[in-house]
């Protein structure tokens, strides 16, 4: 979600006019960067309510952000290439939070139309030479 969050930063909450969070296409998105594959319904629900119930997150009306606990743990992490520090991170996870017992569903419509959402928005445009242009020179 950490990751994610930057490529969520032009989308705002309903509630606020600065941006706050992301929205679940940008968690599968980072997650199909990262692993090559779109995580399922069941695991989303499994690894958010562990966030939750560890205060690493926090999730309303469909916006993921994460807590100042989570922000504290994503920068103590050691430098390093993005995949050690995911590796790095699941770790210290591991360790040092005892998985949660928050209640959060994920609705089956819900992951479905985030998943609709990230390849419409992963499809690249065309692209259109300028009016006029040829291509010629």
């Amino acid at each position: 979600m950490v990751i994610a969050s930057g490529a969520g930063r032009h989308r705002r909450s309903p509630t606020t006019r600065r941006p706050e969070g992301v929205r679940l296409a940008d968690v599968l998105s980072t997650a199909d960067h990262l692993d090559r594959s779109i995580p399922e319904r069941q695991d989303i629900e499994e690894a958010v309510r562990r966030l939750l119930g560890a205060g690493l997150v926090d999730v309303t009306d469909g916006w993921f952000r994460i807590t100042p606990d989570g922000e504290r743990l994503w920068r103590s992490r050691p430098s390093a290439g993005l995949a050690t520090m995911v590796d790095t991170v699941q770790g210290v996870l591991t360790r040092r939070y005892a998985p949660g017992t928050a209640e959060w569903h994920l609705d089956e419509s819900e992951h479905a139309a985030a998943v609709q959402e990230y390849f419409v928005r992963s499809i690249p445009m065309p692209r259109r030479s300028p009016e006029g242009h040829s291509g010629r020179s």
